[in-house]
């Protein structure tokens, strides 16, 4: 799933609390992986043309390029604290941060993200730039949401589409990381017919059946390759990315598809993984195709 050989866990700093969070979080995720870190700081300040360097008379430490790199030196000192059997590294990147993410991502294990930058507005649950990320990385994206914990299962959403899939193969490799069980959720709703037709009779026993053996199928296959990972299956009628928020409480990471079965084309987000990037109590993973991995 996320065995890139060689490959980092990659964390993107700004000088937010919730980027130090996030420092912290990459830290441990890199020593439970056996990865090096690599500290990120996008450095925009040269698109605008304005002077890098100290004014004339200013401090030798001021000026826009060094306290970027002052940040990233921080944040390579708190990770070491959080993990010092981790290689830490950092870097100033030029440019904008969610292209400098992007580009970080086809080379990286795992990027993970504050919830909300300095940029971000009071009102946000989360930021513009985890949302664009989430919705585009070439490698799975940990957002740190709620409470990080040490204990409790890892939490993932299945619906039987080819993202879930992928997104399940990610909760159990994560699971038997970190030595926990696996909660999946599979809800279901009965389909509403149109509003200009008959209503339609469905036989809710068979229905939730169905839903039952799509579940069992999607994790069987699993089980087999992690049969360390006890699972535990929660299948029930409801609407999913509320199960899924519900869950996270007592969940040490969600993990979810970046679109799932009922994603309209369009939509890079799906309105589950969209609902639970904004709502999980704990922190959360989102999954897509990897470039190697879409049909061209």
């Amino acid at each position: 799933m996320t065995n890139r050989s060689g490959a980092p866990v990659v964390v993107a700093v700004d000088g937010s609390t919730s980027a130090l969070e996030a420092v912290r979080l990459a830290a441990r995720e890199a020593a439970t992986r056996g990865r090096p870190l690599r500290v990120v700081h996008a450095f925009i300040w040269s698109l605008y043309g304005v002077s890098l360097t100290p004014a004339p008379g200013a401090p030798v430490n001021a000026g826009f390029r060094h306290q970027a790199e002052q940040l990233v030196a921080e944040a390579v000192t708190e990770a070491g604290k959080v993990a010092p059997e981790v290689a830490v590294t950092g870097a100033v990147v030029e440019g904008a941060a969610a292209p400098v993410l992007l580009a970080e991502a086809r080379d990286a294990a795992l990027l993970v993200l504050g919830s909300r930058g300095l940029g971000g507005f009071g009102g946000l649950l989360i930021g513009s730039v985890a949302v664009q990320v989430s919705a585009h990385a070439d490698c799975p994206v940990l957002v740190v949401k709620g409470e990080a914990r040490a204990d409790g299962p890892v939490l993932v959403g299945v619906d039987g589409s080819a993202l879930s899939a992928q997104a399940l193969g990610f909760a159990f490799e994560e699971a038997s990381l970190r030595d926990t069980e696996l909660v999946a959720v599979h809800a279901w709703i009965i389909p509403v017919a149109p509003s200009d037709l008959l209503p339609v009779a469905y036989d809710v026993e068979a229905l939730a059946a169905e839903e039952e053996r799509v579940l069992a199928e999607a994790i069987a296959g699993w089980s087999e390759r992690y049969p360390d990972v006890p699972v535990r299956r929660r299948v029930a009628y409801g609407a999913p990315a509320r199960m899924l928020v519900e869950e996270s409480a007592a969940a040490q990471l969600t993990v979810v598809g970046a679109r799932g079965r009922g994603a309209l084309a369009g939509m890079l987000l799906g309105s589950v993984s969209h609902t639970v990037l904004h709502h999980s109590h704990s922190p959360v993973v989102v999954v897509r195709h990897r470039r190697e991995d879409r049909k061209h």
